[in-house]
């Protein structure tokens, strides 16, 4: 009883309403954002985003066996480096590959996460990816666990859901 209470307020405070932040028990959409909590430690956007791509890592050694982590511990060391080339080599490959990148409709973008991850296996220890169709798979399962990962997470590092709600319909518009 008690603690479903304060767990009600907690998230009811955190609620903003994307129509009328004044009322929010008047709007249709709701976006609820709770941090994430080791204990009493409130885990930071950019930690949890290691977590998450550090997950996506071993999802994909799990997957696809040309892809393999020796560990939890390998896995973090992996996606550590990966984030890293990621965050500074990514934007200029896209850049320079441009032309291509636009012939290919974006497809080609795979073939840089591929060439990333093979980087990442190079320089970490603990991952092991088996040539180019491997890396270009691994890649794939990669991108795809970590963005549905990252999709619940904002800026602030707090997990967030989408509450819809469509109420009677009156006239000519939803209430």
């Amino acid at each position: 009883g008690g603690s479903l209470k304060i767990l009600w307020q907690r998230l009811s405070s955190t609620i903003v309403c994307s129509r009328a932040p004044q009322s929010p028990r008047h709007c249709d959409i709701m976006y609820t954002s709770v941090p994430v909590r080791f204990g009493d430690v409130q885990v930071h956007g950019l930690l949890l985003r290691w977590l998450v791509l550090s997950v996506a890592v071993m999802v994909a050694a799990y997957v696809f066996p040309g892809v393999q982590v020796s560990g939890f511990g390998a896995a973090l060391g992996a996606a550590l480096v990966l984030g890293i080339l990621n965050a500074f080599f990514r934007p200029i490959l896209i850049i320079l590959t441009l032309p291509i990148n636009v012939l290919t409709l974006g497809l080609f973008t795979f073939v840089i996460n591929e060439f990333l991850l093979m980087m990442t296996s190079g320089v970490a220890g603990g991952l092991v990816v088996e040539g180019f169709g491997s890396a270009l798979l691994g890649s794939l399962i990669i991108s795809v666990v970590s963005s549905l990962l990252s999709s619940f997470i904002n800026d602030q590092g707090h997990v967030q859901s989408l509450d819809i709600e469509l109420r009677s319909r009156r006239g000519d518009h939803w209430e």
